[in-house]
Protein backbone atom coordinates (compact mmCIF):
# COMPACT_ATOMS: atom_id res chain seq x y z
CA UNK A 1 0.00 0.00 0.00
CA UNK A 2 1.37 3.41 -1.02
CA UNK A 3 1.38 5.79 1.93
CA UNK A 4 0.60 9.49 1.57
CA UNK A 5 3.09 12.26 2.29
CA UNK A 6 1.42 15.39 3.72
CA UNK A 7 3.37 18.66 3.59
CA UNK A 8 1.87 21.41 5.76
CA UNK A 9 3.44 24.68 4.60
CA UNK A 10 0.96 27.19 6.03
CA UNK A 11 -0.27 27.96 9.55
CA UNK A 12 -2.71 25.24 10.59
CA UNK A 13 -4.28 23.35 13.48
CA UNK A 14 -3.90 19.56 13.21
CA UNK A 15 -6.18 17.31 15.24
CA UNK A 16 -7.65 13.82 15.21
CA UNK A 17 -11.27 12.78 14.65
CA UNK A 18 -12.56 9.28 13.89
CA UNK A 19 -8.99 8.13 13.24
CA UNK A 20 -8.53 10.83 10.61
CA UNK A 21 -6.02 13.64 10.61
CA UNK A 22 -7.88 16.93 10.14
CA UNK A 23 -6.06 20.04 8.94
CA UNK A 24 -7.84 23.25 9.93
CA UNK A 25 -7.01 26.76 8.78
CA UNK A 26 -8.84 29.76 10.25
CA UNK A 27 -11.45 27.44 11.77
CA UNK A 28 -12.20 25.61 8.51
CA UNK A 29 -11.14 22.03 7.75
CA UNK A 30 -9.15 22.23 4.49
CA UNK A 31 -7.84 18.69 4.40
CA UNK A 32 -8.23 15.28 5.95
CA UNK A 33 -6.47 11.94 5.63
CA UNK A 34 -6.87 8.59 7.35
CA UNK A 35 -4.04 7.99 9.81
CA UNK A 36 -3.68 4.48 8.37
CA UNK A 37 -2.94 5.97 4.94
CA UNK A 38 -0.37 8.46 6.24
CA UNK A 39 3.29 7.76 5.61
CA UNK A 40 4.93 11.09 6.46
CA UNK A 41 3.78 14.38 7.95
CA UNK A 42 6.12 17.25 7.08
CA UNK A 43 5.58 20.41 9.16
CA UNK A 44 7.04 23.46 7.40
CA UNK A 45 5.40 26.40 9.16
CA UNK A 46 6.33 27.53 12.71
CA UNK A 47 2.65 28.36 13.28
CA UNK A 48 1.50 24.75 12.87
CA UNK A 49 -0.17 23.45 16.04
CA UNK A 50 -0.92 19.75 16.57
CA UNK A 51 -2.47 17.78 19.39
CA UNK A 52 -0.83 15.00 21.38
CA UNK A 53 -3.43 12.63 19.91
CA UNK A 54 -2.04 13.30 16.43
CA UNK A 55 1.52 12.55 17.56
CA UNK A 56 0.58 9.27 19.28
CA UNK A 57 -1.63 8.14 16.38
CA UNK A 58 1.16 8.80 13.88
CA UNK A 59 3.64 6.84 15.98
CA UNK A 60 1.31 3.89 16.38
CA UNK A 61 0.77 3.76 12.63
CA UNK A 62 4.46 4.16 11.78
CA UNK A 63 4.01 7.59 10.17
CA UNK A 64 6.99 9.95 10.20
CA UNK A 65 6.57 13.41 11.74
CA UNK A 66 9.26 15.82 10.54
CA UNK A 67 9.74 19.36 11.84
CA UNK A 68 11.44 21.90 9.57
CA UNK A 69 13.46 24.98 10.51
CA UNK A 70 13.25 28.57 9.26
CA UNK A 71 15.06 27.53 6.05
CA UNK A 72 12.38 24.88 5.42
CA UNK A 73 14.99 22.17 5.96
CA UNK A 74 14.04 19.09 8.03
CA UNK A 75 15.46 19.66 11.50
CA UNK A 76 14.09 16.88 13.72
CA UNK A 77 11.84 13.86 13.71
CA UNK A 78 9.83 12.06 16.39
CA UNK A 79 10.59 8.39 17.01
CA UNK A 80 8.61 6.04 19.31
CA UNK A 81 9.91 4.68 22.60
CA UNK A 82 7.23 2.01 22.86
CA UNK A 83 5.74 -0.54 20.47
CA UNK A 84 8.84 -0.56 18.31
CA UNK A 85 9.11 -4.31 18.66
CA UNK A 86 8.07 -6.89 21.23
CA UNK A 87 11.59 -8.36 21.27
CA UNK A 88 13.34 -5.03 21.60
CA UNK A 89 15.74 -6.02 24.43
CA UNK A 90 16.80 -9.22 22.63
CA UNK A 91 17.41 -7.36 19.37
CA UNK A 92 19.30 -4.60 21.19
CA UNK A 93 21.65 -7.17 22.78
CA UNK A 94 22.35 -8.63 19.33
CA UNK A 95 22.98 -5.15 17.98
CA UNK A 96 25.39 -4.24 20.79
CA UNK A 97 27.28 -7.53 20.60
CA UNK A 98 27.88 -7.49 16.85
CA UNK A 99 31.43 -8.64 16.12
CA UNK A 100 33.98 -6.40 14.47
CA UNK A 101 34.34 -8.63 11.36
CA UNK A 102 30.56 -8.52 10.78
CA UNK A 103 30.43 -4.76 11.32
CA UNK A 104 33.27 -4.21 8.84
CA UNK A 105 31.76 -6.56 6.27
CA UNK A 106 28.39 -4.81 6.42
CA UNK A 107 29.99 -1.39 6.07
CA UNK A 108 31.99 -2.67 3.09
CA UNK A 109 28.74 -3.79 1.44
CA UNK A 110 27.02 -0.45 2.15
CA UNK A 111 29.91 1.51 0.61
CA UNK A 112 29.94 -0.78 -2.43
CA UNK A 113 26.21 -0.27 -2.89
CA UNK A 114 26.54 3.50 -2.53
CA UNK A 115 29.29 3.72 -5.15
CA UNK A 116 27.32 1.46 -7.52
CA UNK A 117 24.29 3.70 -7.11
CA UNK A 118 26.44 6.77 -7.77
CA UNK A 119 27.60 5.10 -10.98
CA UNK A 120 23.99 4.39 -11.96
CA UNK A 121 23.05 8.05 -11.40
CA UNK A 122 25.93 9.17 -13.61
CA UNK A 123 25.03 6.60 -16.25
CA UNK A 124 21.39 7.70 -16.36
CA UNK A 125 22.60 11.25 -16.94
CA UNK A 126 24.98 10.23 -19.72
CA UNK A 127 28.16 10.81 -17.72
CA UNK A 128 31.35 8.75 -17.44
CA UNK A 129 31.22 5.95 -14.85
CA UNK A 130 34.62 4.34 -15.43
CA UNK A 131 36.23 5.58 -12.22
CA UNK A 132 33.30 4.65 -9.99
CA UNK A 133 32.81 1.24 -11.59
CA UNK A 134 36.43 0.46 -10.72
CA UNK A 135 36.18 1.79 -7.16
CA UNK A 136 33.01 -0.19 -6.39
CA UNK A 137 35.00 -3.38 -7.03
CA UNK A 138 37.98 -2.43 -4.85
CA UNK A 139 36.23 -1.63 -1.53
CA UNK A 140 37.93 -3.55 1.26
CA UNK A 141 36.33 -4.78 4.48
CA UNK A 142 35.59 -1.77 6.68
CA UNK A 143 36.48 0.41 3.66
CA UNK A 144 40.03 0.67 4.99
CA UNK A 145 41.11 2.12 1.64
CA UNK A 146 38.63 5.00 2.04
CA UNK A 147 37.02 4.28 -1.34
CA UNK A 148 33.86 6.13 -0.27
CA UNK A 149 35.74 9.44 -0.01
CA UNK A 150 37.74 8.84 -3.19
CA UNK A 151 34.56 8.05 -5.09
CA UNK A 152 32.86 11.17 -3.71
CA UNK A 153 35.62 13.43 -5.02
CA UNK A 154 35.22 12.06 -8.53
CA UNK A 155 31.43 11.79 -8.33
CA UNK A 156 30.58 15.40 -7.45
CA UNK A 157 32.80 16.77 -10.21
CA UNK A 158 31.28 14.44 -12.78
CA UNK A 159 27.74 15.15 -11.59
CA UNK A 160 27.65 18.91 -11.08
CA UNK A 161 30.92 20.10 -12.62
CA UNK A 162 34.46 20.83 -11.45
CA UNK A 163 33.43 24.01 -9.60
CA UNK A 164 30.76 22.35 -7.46
CA UNK A 165 31.47 22.08 -3.73
CA UNK A 166 29.33 19.98 -1.42
CA UNK A 167 28.67 22.23 1.57
CA UNK A 168 25.61 21.87 3.82
CA UNK A 169 25.67 25.60 4.58
CA UNK A 170 25.39 26.73 0.94
CA UNK A 171 22.13 27.45 -0.87
CA UNK A 172 20.94 26.30 -4.28
CA UNK A 173 21.81 22.71 -5.16
CA UNK A 174 23.26 22.12 -1.69
CA UNK A 175 20.04 23.14 0.06
CA UNK A 176 18.01 20.82 -2.16
CA UNK A 177 20.39 17.96 -1.37
CA UNK A 178 20.07 18.75 2.34
CA UNK A 179 16.29 18.60 2.13
CA UNK A 180 16.17 15.34 0.21
CA UNK A 181 18.73 13.62 2.42
CA UNK A 182 16.97 14.71 5.60
CA UNK A 183 13.63 13.31 4.46
CA UNK A 184 15.17 9.96 3.52
CA UNK A 185 17.11 9.91 6.82
CA UNK A 186 13.90 10.37 8.80
CA UNK A 187 12.20 7.55 6.90
CA UNK A 188 15.13 5.19 7.46
CA UNK A 189 15.27 6.10 11.17
CA UNK A 190 11.56 5.32 11.51
CA UNK A 191 12.06 1.89 9.92
CA UNK A 192 15.01 1.19 12.24
CA UNK A 193 12.90 1.87 15.33
CA UNK A 194 9.99 -0.10 13.91
CA UNK A 195 12.28 -3.12 13.65
CA UNK A 196 13.30 -2.82 17.30
CA UNK A 197 16.81 -1.63 16.48
CA UNK A 198 18.43 1.38 18.14
CA UNK A 199 19.23 4.18 15.67
CA UNK A 200 22.17 5.47 17.72
CA UNK A 201 24.27 2.28 17.40
CA UNK A 202 25.89 2.71 14.01
CA UNK A 203 28.10 0.46 11.94
CA UNK A 204 30.49 3.22 10.87
CA UNK A 205 29.14 6.57 12.10
CA UNK A 206 29.89 6.84 15.83
CA UNK A 207 29.53 10.51 16.75
CA UNK A 208 28.46 10.66 20.41
CA UNK A 209 26.30 13.69 19.63
CA UNK A 210 24.46 11.96 16.77
CA UNK A 211 21.37 10.02 17.82
CA UNK A 212 20.82 8.59 14.33
CA UNK A 213 24.19 7.02 13.50
CA UNK A 214 22.67 3.81 12.15
CA UNK A 215 20.27 5.77 9.95
CA UNK A 216 23.21 7.72 8.56
CA UNK A 217 24.94 4.43 7.75
CA UNK A 218 22.00 2.73 6.10
CA UNK A 219 20.80 5.70 4.04
CA UNK A 220 24.13 6.10 2.20
CA UNK A 221 23.12 4.08 -0.89
CA UNK A 222 19.93 6.14 -1.17
CA UNK A 223 21.76 9.45 -1.47
CA UNK A 224 22.40 9.03 -5.22
CA UNK A 225 18.62 8.66 -5.68
CA UNK A 226 18.23 12.14 -4.21
CA UNK A 227 21.17 13.43 -6.26
CA UNK A 228 19.45 12.37 -9.48
CA UNK A 229 16.26 14.23 -8.56
CA UNK A 230 18.23 17.35 -7.59
CA UNK A 231 20.11 17.26 -10.89
CA UNK A 232 16.78 17.20 -12.72
CA UNK A 233 15.51 20.10 -10.60
CA UNK A 234 18.66 22.07 -11.42
CA UNK A 235 18.08 21.44 -15.12
CA UNK A 236 14.69 23.12 -14.71
CA UNK A 237 16.37 25.95 -12.75
CA UNK A 238 14.46 25.03 -9.60
CA UNK A 239 17.30 25.84 -7.23
CA UNK A 240 15.41 26.73 -4.06
CA UNK A 241 13.18 24.88 -1.65
CA UNK A 242 9.66 25.78 -2.75
CA UNK A 243 6.36 23.96 -3.22
CA UNK A 244 7.34 22.38 -6.55
CA UNK A 245 10.83 21.24 -5.58
CA UNK A 246 9.54 19.82 -2.28
CA UNK A 247 6.81 17.87 -4.05
CA UNK A 248 9.30 16.28 -6.43
CA UNK A 249 11.70 15.32 -3.64
CA UNK A 250 8.96 14.06 -1.31
CA UNK A 251 7.58 11.87 -4.11
CA UNK A 252 10.66 9.69 -3.65
CA UNK A 253 9.27 8.31 -0.38
CA UNK A 254 6.23 6.76 -2.04
CA UNK A 255 7.98 5.71 -5.24
CA UNK A 256 7.64 2.07 -6.28
CA UNK A 257 10.89 0.11 -5.89
CA UNK A 258 11.92 -3.51 -6.26
CA UNK A 259 12.99 -5.56 -3.25
CA UNK A 260 13.74 -9.28 -3.49
CA UNK A 261 12.03 -9.34 -6.88
CA UNK A 262 8.82 -7.74 -5.62
CA UNK A 263 7.46 -4.27 -6.31
CA UNK A 264 6.55 -2.17 -3.29
CA UNK A 265 6.61 1.44 -2.04
CA UNK A 266 10.02 2.74 -0.96
CA UNK A 267 8.73 3.20 2.61
CA UNK A 268 7.73 -0.47 2.80
CA UNK A 269 11.03 -1.64 1.29
CA UNK A 270 13.01 0.02 4.09
CA UNK A 271 11.19 -2.19 6.62
CA UNK A 272 12.29 -5.28 4.68
CA UNK A 273 15.81 -3.84 4.65
CA UNK A 274 15.81 -3.61 8.46
CA UNK A 275 14.56 -7.18 8.79
CA UNK A 276 17.45 -8.23 6.55
CA UNK A 277 19.89 -6.26 8.73
CA UNK A 278 18.64 -7.98 11.89
CA UNK A 279 19.31 -11.36 10.29
CA UNK A 280 22.83 -10.17 9.56
CA UNK A 281 23.27 -9.20 13.21
CA UNK A 282 22.29 -12.65 14.45
CA UNK A 283 24.27 -14.36 11.65
CA UNK A 284 21.28 -15.84 9.85
CA UNK A 285 22.47 -13.97 6.74
CA UNK A 286 25.84 -12.59 5.61
CA UNK A 287 24.82 -9.93 3.12
CA UNK A 288 22.69 -6.81 3.28
CA UNK A 289 20.33 -6.33 0.34
CA UNK A 290 19.07 -2.95 -0.83
CA UNK A 291 15.97 -2.10 -2.87
CA UNK A 292 16.36 -0.94 -6.46
CA UNK A 293 14.40 1.68 -8.39
CA UNK A 294 12.58 0.45 -11.48
CA UNK A 295 14.66 2.70 -13.72
CA UNK A 296 17.99 1.79 -12.13
CA UNK A 297 19.63 -1.49 -13.10
CA UNK A 298 22.79 -2.32 -11.21
CA UNK A 299 25.68 -3.88 -13.09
Amino acid sequence: MIKRVIDVSDAAYLHLKNNQLLIDQQGVTVGRVSIEDLGALILQNPAVVLTQQVIIACQRNKAIIVFCDEKHLPYSTILPLAEGHTLHSKILREQVSITEPIRKRLWQQIVQQKIREQAVTLSLLGKDTTRLNYLSKTVKTGDTGNCEAVAAQAYWKLLFGADFRRDIDLSGINSLLNYGYAIVRAMVARSICGAGLHPTLGLFHRNQYNSLCLADDLMEPFRPWVDFLVFKLAEKELLEINRQSKQELLALLSQTVIYAGKKMPFMVATHYLMANLKRCYNREEKDIYYPEQNSRVLG
